[in-house]
């Protein structure tokens, strides 16, 4: 546990050496607030529904940027090779560099925290869906960090790590959406496949053990493929 430790505390300080932490917080905050705010005076309700119904999409794409250079970039310099030589496991190292995109996805979602609180002095809001909703949008973030980082355990291009990634956690937010033309059996059955169905039913303040479940199958299944990828890579 001290190695996934020292791992964790490598990369998150890491993301805040280089200018991509400060534009990833940067633009998502921009956007989620742009979106939320017009969308909040429109309707005039105080509630978040609107903010956690684009955090899907928004995390389909800003999730990807974060983990993008978690192993594409130690390959593609060689410190991969070096990083090996330590006294470490592979579940060390894909644990340590998972936590630490977990927990800047959280650091992310930290200044959010502003509009609940902003909007509860306008109306009367509802915290048990607040609550759920940022529950949810962690497990979402640890499920598309673990996506993330198995694209990125693939390539040593950080760009081809990001649309790679990308892909995957857009087509699972989406992937209802995008086959709404098959019979509804089958429709059901991909609804219940994609992240956007789970992540919408948590931010409900309703906490199902079959939707937490499924994010962490996600999440398993991520950083399970990263395991094999980088024990092929050896």
């Amino acid at each position: 546990m001290r190695q996934v430790i020292h791992i964790f505390n490598k990369e998150f300080k890491a993301y805040f050496v280089s200018p991509i932490a400060y534009i990833v917080i940067s633009v998502f905050l921009i956007v989620t607030g742009w979106f939320f705010f017009t969308t909040f005076f429109l309707y005039n309700q105080a509630t978040l529904r609107n903010f956690f119904a684009l955090l899907p999409t928004i995390f389909s794409f800003v999730v990807p940027a974060v983990t993008m250079r978690l192993f594409s970039e130690e390959l593609n310099v060689g410190s991969y090779e070096t990083l090996l030589t330590l006294p470490v496991t592979f579940q060390d190292v894909i644990l340590g560099k998972f936590l630490a995109a977990v927990v800047f996805v959280a650091a992310m979602l930290i200044p959010t925290l502003a509009y609940p609180v902003a909007i509860s002095f306008l109306g009367q809001l509802d915290w048990g869906p607040v609550l759920g909703g940022y529950v949810g949008a962690l497990l979402l973030g640890a499920a598309f960090s673990a996506i993330g980082l198995f694209a990125s355990s693939l390539t040593r291009n950080q760009i081809i790590a990001f649309i790679l990634s990308m892909a995957i956690c857009f087509s699972l937010t989406l992937i209802d959406n995008m086959l709404f033309f098959l019979p509804q059996p089958v429709l059901s059955l991909m609804q219940y496949m994609g992240t956007n169905f789970h992540f919408q039913n948590i931010s409900k303040g309703i906490l199902d053990s079959r939707d937490i479940l499924y994010f962490l199958s996600i999440s398993f299944v991520g950083l399970y493929g990263a395991h094999l990828a980088l024990q092929e890579k050896n």
